[in-house]
């Protein structure tokens, strides 16, 4: 430990790095009983805290080591870190990326001036080509977090957070990657304020530290999940292994719900938005105040970066939903009679629906896959599902089922097995608590619907795609009620899209 603190005092990090804000988060706070606050490593030169371990490694090189150059692997933040501090410096660098590297971020590394060389389809490919040209080339090859110098220049957020809170902390939650970062902040911490707890945060589909901890040694994961990409790690560092044996507490993992909802958490509080990997101390310290029941303490999470794609974002504000415990997914049996759309939404009362999807199948029961915002509270899940069954329908839980998330609730419907005598509308309406409802008791049991999609989109406006069976004499009568109604609708049923994808069967 005594190395490692020499070393932390003399890192070289404010020459390219910024010391970062400590924010304190009203909202989350608020809403968890406890005081939260973020450190906002994002708002670093390359929006990420890995500039701080590049430059404080190759601000250590000698003379003759910054005439060969550095070189490193990595298709995210590291490589900019490096990049941007070898420009710094004015060091030639070379970065090895795989060729399935974005070009957004191939971009992004090319702007700091660094060579790239396109290698392999997986960082592992890209590594180790690295590291033959560097010994090949005697270039310097700077670790993302398996190094000492690359430790303590990460360790210097320890220090400023010290700095910046020098009253009550209970715990900083760290994400967790190949374990640089986690290693640098404990050492550093428990020689200060060994009170201080120190917890890793992982995905539960990469969580490399996790294992190791519990079999006592490290472990090599099979496969890793890419969501939270910048802690896509399978094996964690030897060095990073060894320090966070000793100094960390304890290790929560979290699912890709429970991140998106942190990214939102982060949103509301700072209107700047992390990354994945850079919301993930957010989520576990979400998740340990839940499952520990605690209130009126002092925790830090680190918002460790910023680098998202912009085109990554509806994904997360879809599944945000169900990691705040605010959107339920359901797949209901009802019967196919009239009027039994309109039993099933008023059961559900003043909840709002976030999604509805049905294509009718045969004349017995219909299946349909339903979004339905729910209070934010665990429970209010299976009290929704006991009040439906009671009532007599057959309910499947989907909240928690990854395929019908990812797929499945885009796909519900295809083709129905015969001609049905429907006409087909697309229509919208004022977006207003209960506006669905509203719609469908105007419509009463009059008309038989056999197909209805409805998403919201947090928009003014609902948009519905319906299909409803009806003789040709009864089509006047059914626009008439749409126009006594107000609503903005137009006949589809000649539309290809419906002709090709979900039209009646011959």
């Amino acid at each position: 430990m005594q190395s490692y603190i020499e070393r932390i005092l003399r890192a070289k990090v404010y020459d390219v790095a910024i010391e970062t804000p400590l924010d304190f988060a009203p909202s989350l706070s608020l809403r968890l009983h406890n005081q939260v606050f973020l450190k906002r490593e994002d708002l670093q030169p390359i929006f990420s805290f890995k500039v701080r371990g590049a430059y404080n490694k190759i601000a250590m090189l000698s003379a003759k080591e910054r005439d060969k150059g550095v070189i490193a692997a990595s298709a995210g933040n590291h490589a900019q870190g490096v990049a941007l501090s070898a420009k710094k410096l004015g060091i030639k660098s070379l970065i090895v990326m795989p060729s399935t590297t974005p070009e957004i971020k191939i971009n992004s590394v090319k702007g700091y001036g660094a060579d790239i060389i396109l290698h392999g389809d997986s960082y592992s490919e890209a590594y180790e080509h690295a590291k033959k040209i560097a010994q090949e080339q005697q270039m310097t090859f700077v670790h993302p977090y398996d190094d000492p110098d690359v430790i303590a220049g990460q360790a210097t957020i320890a220090m400023e957070i010290l700095r910046q809170k020098n009253d009550a902390i209970d715990a900083i939650f760290v994400p967790v990657g190949g374990g640089g970062l986690i290693a640098g902040i404990a050492v550093y911490i428990k020689f200060v304020r060994p009170e201080i707890k120190i917890i890793g945060v992982e995905p539960e589909d990469a969580d490399c530290l996790n294992q190791a901890l519990q079999a006592k040694r490290r472990v090599i994961l099979k496969q890793v999940g890419l969501f939270a990409d910048g802690v896509a790690v399978k094996q964690i560092g030897k060095e990073p292994f060894r320090l966070a044996h000793h100094y960390v507490d304890e290790v929560v993992t979290v699912n890709t719900d429970e991140i998106c909802a942190a990214i939102k958490d982060i949103f509301d509080d700072t209107r700047s938005i992390a990354e994945p990997a850079g919301a993930l101390a957010v989520a576990g310290l979400k998740r340990y105040v839940e499952s520990k029941d605690i209130k009126n303490q002092s925790f830090i999470a680190i918002e460790s970066g910023a680098n998202i794609n912009f085109d990554r974002l509806r994904y997360v504000a879809e599944r945000s939903l169900v990691g705040e415990h605010r959107e339920i997914l359901l797949a209901v049996a009802i019967p196919e009679v009239p009027g039994s759309f309109l039993k099933f939404c008023k059961i559900l009362g003043g909840r709002s629906l976030t999604e509805f999807n049905y294509r009718y199948f045969n004349d017995q029961m219909a299946q349909v896959f339903v979004g339905i915002s729910s209070s934010g509270v665990e429970s209010d899940r299976a009290q929704l599902i006991v009040q439906l069954q009671q009532e007599g329908f057959n309910v499947t839980d989907m909240t928690t089922n990854e395929l019908a998330k990812e797929h499945i609730r885009y796909m519900v419907g295809g083709h129905a097995p015969c001609q049905l005598g429907e006409v087909i509308y697309s229509l919208e309406f004022p977006e207003r608590p209960n506006a669905l409802l509203n719609f469908l008791t105007a419509l009463g049991g009059s008309w038989n619907i056999s197909l209805f999609h409805y998403r919201n989109h947090s928009a003014a406006f609902g948009k519905v795609f319906m299909g409803v069976q009806m003789q040709p004499s009864d089509k006047k009568a059914f626009q008439y009620c749409l126009d006594a109604l107000g609503f903005q609708y137009r006949e589809e049923t000649q539309n290809p899209a419906y002709q090709l994808f979900v039209g009646g069967s011959e």
